[in-house]
């Protein structure tokens, strides 16, 4: 700021220089007048060039100055105009800074007192007088016009772009409105849509634990995985829905992890589906979001496993290693190639690549389905994240694609049957849902007439 204030002050002071040197040498070089130039001459050229270098703090009093330099030394009969570009410059400046009235009334009275002194001064004839002054009058009406058109074009200019950071300002804000107004509208619809639902699903569960211990009948383990896994979804839901409405976490609310896993694979097998954690490698510390999408992936691969593979056991094998995390999750049920990515595994590949990861889920050639997740630990730039991104949605959208190709045309080969895959089991949370019914109808959601399999 000092350095830019310096110059400022030193293109001030040049510019003055050069106007007091032009008229100096304007002087100089001038035909001979009724006054030869003596230093009284002189002192009024300098004068009139070296004020101009307050022209822009005290844009008045510097044409002043000059229009009084200019005045006496034309009415004294100086050789030359040399003081005229002194009073160009200061018109200029007041013109440009907001002055046009002290510009046309300074104007005004060099006309009216140049004329009138130098006629009496000079004793030349009123025409030939007039034509002199007229033609400097004319200089500086065209350098007055010259700066109001300059400050009009700032002006507009100016105006322009506070229209434009005012429409950036609305339109931010209307987004964040409409924003805010979509998430009270996605929080409304899930509680009126999901929370009563939940609610039941609790209820009779709980219900039925009850009478079997009234009645001192064995709980199937399937009930009691229904009861916690309700009340768990219950609880995520309530801290989902305030995020939604505060956007903010919600408070108490503790994020799942990779250490939660053990809790996880056990409900799972309350459900029946035997399921094995092994966790290799140095433990660490991890990022949050590594540390939640980790425990995410898990519970989706867990619930398509209990809802597509049959009669199965799981492996769920996490690797720490020096840059990553490594998620690996192996059924040996019923594997296909031939299957549509549904919403669970599009989400899955949401969010690992919005961390920058890899995934990769496909049927293993011994039989099974395989779902591999590589998440790092660092964070990954934001240019490189937008283009993983892109490439992820690729990716889904052609495995969609032929996913569809194959299903039309084993549509058109094939007679039509339905296959119906008979899983056993529901997972702890995402399973929730299901509940005592995942059994009988799991066959119907899960497959399609034509055998191809709809991995949520």
């Amino acid at each position: 700021m000092k350095l830019a204030s310096r110059s400022f002050r030193g293109s001030d002071l040049a510019l003055a220089a050069g106007a007091a040197v032009v008229a100096v040498g304007g002087a100089l070089t001038a035909p001979e007048a009724r006054t030869g130039l003596d230093t009284l001459g002189v002192v009024l050229l300098v004068v009139a060039g070296l004020a101009l270098v307050v022209r822009k703090r005290f844009p008045r009093p510097v044409l002043a100055v000059a229009a009084a330099s200019l005045l006496a030394y034309l009415v004294l009969g100086y050789p030359g105009v040399g003081p005229a570009v002194p009073v160009l410059i200061a018109l200029y400046t007041c013109v440009h800074r907001g002055h046009g009235r002290t510009a046309r009334a300074v104007i005004a009275a060099i006309l009216l007192v140049g004329i009138v002194g130098d006629a009496i001064g000079s004793g030349a004839k009123p025409a030939d007088v007039f034509q002199r002054w007229f033609l400097i009058i004319g200089w500086m009406v065209a350098a007055s016009v010259m700066a109001e058109v300059s400050r009009q074009h700032r002006a507009y200019l100016e105006q322009v772009e506070r229209r434009a950071e005012e429409a950036e300002r609305t339109r931010e804000e209307t987004a964040r409105r409409r924003a805010v107004e979509e998430r009270l509208r996605i929080a409304r619809e899930l509680h009126d849509s999901l929370t009563h639902s939940i609610s039941i699903i609790k209820i009779q569960a709980g219900v039925a634990v009850h009478l079997a211990r009234k009645h001192d009948e064995p709980v199937p383990d399937a009930l009691v995985a229904i009861q916690q896994a309700s009340g768990e979804a219950m609880r995520e839901l309530r801290n989902t829905l305030e995020v939604l409405r505060t956007d903010a976490p919600a408070a108490g609310d503790v994020a799942h992890g990779i250490d939660g896993l053990a809790g996880l694979a056990e409900g799972v097998r309350l459900a029946g589906l035997p399921v094995t954690v092994r966790i290799t490698g140095s433990r660490r510390e991890v990022p949050v979001a590594v540390d939640e999408t980790a425990y995410r992936i898990v519970q989706e691969a867990l619930t398509n496993a209990a809802r597509h593979a049959g009669p199965a056991e799981v492996t769920v094998c996490v690797e720490f290693a020096a840059d990553a995390v490594t998620i690996r999750v192996d059924d040996d049920g019923l594997g296909t190639d031939d299957f549509v990515p549904g919403v669970g595994l599009t989400g899955m590949r949401e969010r690992v690549t919005a961390l920058g990861g890899t995934l990769r889920a496909a049927a293993r050639p011994t039989g099974g389905f395989t779902v591999e997740v590589r998440l790092p630990l660092s964070p990954q730039p934001a240019e490189a994240r937008a283009a993983a991104q892109a490439a992820a949605r690729a990716t889904a959208q052609a495995t969609s694609e032929n996913g569809a190709q194959t299903t039309a045309h084993a549509t058109s080969q094939a007679p039509a049957h339905a296959t119906s895959q008979a899983p056993a089991h529901a997972t702890s949370e995402n399973g929730a849902e299901n509940g005592a019914e995942n059994g009988a109808e799991n066959g119907a959601q899960g497959d399609r007439a034509d055998g191809t399999v709809v991995r949520a």
